[in-house]
């Protein structure tokens, strides 16, 4: 029933252990030996996307893994060391001191951004943890998707700053058939160029 449902699997290991049953599906790290083809595969596709950044990402947004390009982006508009493993994409977004007084068209990419966050959450329903998320970060009026929003084909998040300014649009990669907790939650996001100007920077 379960399977016919699609329900996420960590979900089904709480539905087996409310059964009585022992969980039926591994949630490994990604550092134990048995994920080493799923982490050569990440690191493959994260180097053959540069010279644009990509990063991984678990069920609650928080980047496990960047290529370089990333990590020097993330670097410039924050004025702090590279983003590293346990920032959260959706704090450093919101948060005033962080990306977003670099976000040009922030009226658009606020409300899609919130809209992504619910449609991407494992199952289509956010759990708790991505729940305090968006109450940590918005007032309750405005922690559920906007359903009146028009829907764009992309919207593409516009950083500006000292002068610099680049345009991305994001595409986003799963692992398909997965068996493990893990690897069904990872996400791989890669920024594409959304104009000329921003095909042709580089983040050296």
């Amino acid at each position: 029933m379960a399977a016919a449902l699609q329900i996420p699997l960590r979900e089904r290991n709480d539905l087996l252990l409310a059964a009585g049953y022992a969980p039926a599906y591994r949630e490994t790290s990604i550092a134990e030996p048995a994920m080493a083809t799923i982490r050569a595969a990440l690191d493959r596709v994260l180097t053959h996307h540069e010279p644009y950044p990509a990063v991984v990402m678990d069920r609650h947004w928080n980047i496990a893994q960047a290529n370089r390009p990333a990590e020097v982006m993330f670097g410039y508009l924050r004025a702090t060391p590279p983003a590293t493993a346990s920032t959260n994409v959706i704090r450093l977004m919101f948060d005033p001191c962080e990306l977003r007084p670099h976000v040009a068209n922030w009226d658009e990419v606020a409300p899609a951004l919130i809209q992504r966050v619910h449609r991407e959450a494992v199952g289509g329903i956010p759990d708790a943890t991505t729940r305090a998320l968006l109450e940590e970060i918005l007032p309750p009026d405005r922690r559920g998707p906007d359903l009146r929003a028009p829907l764009l084909p992309v919207v593409p998040v516009t950083f500006a700053k000292d002068g610099l300014t680049v345009s991305y649009f994001s595409m986003i990669t799963t692992v398909g058939t997965p068996q493990d907790v893990t690897a069904q939650e990872l996400r791989v996001e890669s920024f594409y160029p959304a104009d000329p100007a921003t095909e042709k920077h580089r983040w050296a």
